[in-house]
């Protein structure tokens, strides 16, 4: 009996052993992943797609000849916090309520509802966006962390400060522990981020992004040895407008006023973003990480067309039309790369629709990751992409129930569908006696969105619409509602001057579209 036991405890160890040693082969075995957002660049803000003359991103080309660049790669939302929120938990922002980029303000609301009052030139009671993203969801964090990974996040989050930062979202370390919209104060330092994070910088006019590259670099050679994942969501380039001054300089001298990409400023912090870029994969290349390593490029949301720096738009997105703040291609289609080892074949292209939406389930399916039951994505799994295969999916979808006032090329609250070449945009009761008014484009045909095809095409716009239907209602989206105090002959009123200086402004980007929607939405 006594060898018995001895032989059943020697199994019952070379099983435990075995376990183990399986779970620490499988963790090894995984890539690392390097997921670096970039904030308010626009789709012809890069060199990747041919449509800047003025702009310089030699590391995003780099990073190209990697991987796969993809053409049409869409945000969740024209704003910041809710594509961001798409990409920690796979959702649409329809779904969790989260529409606007409110999460540095104090008010803490949890849920999505509807203004009780608008204006009576208003034809629709807009929504109220949550401002902090729920810590019950498993976001890609949590499930990175789960399989074994070291998570960091560097840069701006923007979906809540404490209790919701990502200190309480999956992540073991976040650098500078920031809430805000942008860097504190200036791209520039001194910076002005609250004492108690003890965030100073190491010499005089040390500009933020290279202080947060070389935070990331240090954090991926400590973490070298087991799976990581580095959520770099840079600051770059989102508002305050401002830049090192050499660069400045640089980009002064061969500033086309007939350009319509013309601001010296902007063209700087764009080199600084694509610097820092750089400066990741070089780490990776020195470390011998670089081919055990998945790099995604992406960006939350569109150019800023509505600020002013340098007496002119920061940028323009043409040949698209819009920008931040609108669900016209401009304000959604968004430059990106996956960079996928043995997956992605370098230098590849892809035409296919994808959104911020998808990252997660594609590191789900493809990693192995494990969710919780019931575990909801909006996104699908885009790994198929990779091979040149199409995607088993019929639309994608852009909810923005809210309208700024200070943004060209502005639209009533709104929802969108993109099926294939097609691209619906529904209006929320602006059309005649409380119905729907909607707008139908032909992408293929119509990059700029100029020729609206809705009246010609009615049996179209009946189809796509029924999918904005089924979407909103699969995702229990909040809805505007008819303003009951609508009157026809009340007039808006006259637009406020567009811009701020730079680099003084006090406030800009996202800070400014909530200071200025507060005048309708708290009416």
């Amino acid at each position: 009996m006594l060898v018995y036991k001895s032989r059943m405890n020697r199994l019952i160890t070379i099983f435990v052993v075995a376990s183990v040693f399986r779970i620490f082969a499988a963790t090894t075995d995984r890539p690392n992943i390097v997921f670096i957002l970039a904030d308010d660049l626009g789709w012809s803000d890069t060199t990747l797609y041919g449509h800047t003359k003025y702009y310089k991103t030699p590391n995003l080309e780099g990073l190209a000849r990697r991987g796969m660049l993809y053409t049409r790669a869409y945000a969740a939302s024209p704003l910041c916090s809710p594509t961001r929120a798409s990409i920690m938990t796979g959702q649409s922002p329809a779904r969790i309520g989260i529409t606007t980029p409110d999460c540095h303000l104090p008010v803490v609301r949890m849920v999505e509802t509807v203004q009780p009052k608008a204006p009576p030139f208003r034809k629709s009671l807009m929504c109220v966006s949550a401002t902090r993203l729920d810590t019950n969801y498993y976001t890609l964090a949590k499930a990175l962390k789960a399989a074994g990974y070291a998570t960091g996040h560097f840069g701006k989050w923007h979906l809540g400060p404490e209790p919701y930062s990502p200190l309480q979202q999956g992540f073991d370390v976040d650098l500078p522990h920031w809430s805000g919209p942008g860097p504190a104060g200036s791209y520039v330092a001194p910076w002005k981020f609250p004492a108690k994070l003890h965030f100073l910088p190491r010499v005089p006019d040390e500009h933020i992004e290279d202080r947060m590259a070389d935070e990331a670099v240090k954090w991926m050679e400590a973490n070298k040895d087991h799976p990581f994942f580095l959520n770099y969501w840079q600051f770059s380039v989102h508002a305050p407008f401002n830049a090192k001054p050499s660069l400045i300089e640089k980009y002064r001298k061969t500033m086309d006023p007939a350009d319509p990409q013309h601001s010296p400023t902007y063209a700087a912090m764009v080199e600084s973003m694509d610097d820092a870029v750089g400066k990741l994969v070089n780490e990776l290349d020195r470390l011998g990480l670089a081919d055990h390593t998945i790099i995604v490029f992406f960006s939350d949301n569109g150019g800023n067309m509505y600020d002013t720096v340098d007496g002119t738009t920061p940028t323009s997105n043409l040949p698209l039309r819009g920008g931040k703040a609108t669900v016209y291609e401009g304000g959604t289609r968004e430059p990106c790369i996956v960079a996928w080892p043995n997956l992605t074949p370098p230098g590849s292209r892809n035409d296919t629709v994808i959104q911020s939406e998808d990252f997660f389930p594609t590191f789900v399916k493809l990693l192995g990751l494990k969710t919780p039951p019931g575990q909801i994505f909006d996104g699908v799994n885009i790994g198929d992409t990779f091979a040149g295969k199409p995607l088993d999916r019929q639309a994608i979808f852009t909810y923005f129930p809210h309208s700024p006032p200070i943004v060209p090329d502005v639209l009533p609250p709104a929802v969108t569908v993109v099926a294939g070449d097609w691209k619906l945009i529904r209006l929320f009761y602006e059309g005649e006696n409380g119905a729907h008014a909607y707008r139908l484009y032909n992408l293929k045909d119509d990059l700029g969105e100029r020729h609206d095809l809705a009246a010609a095409q009615p049996a179209r716009v009946q189809e796509l619409d029924a999918l904005i239907e089924k979407f909103l209602i699969d995702t229990k989206a909040v809805t505007p509602k008819p303003n009951p105090a609508y009157d026809p002959t009340a007039k808006a009123p006259a637009a406020k001057p567009r811009g701020h200086p730079a680099p003084k402004q006090a406030a800009g980007g996202d800070e400014r579209l909530k200071l200025e929607a507060e005048s309708d939405e708290d009416v």
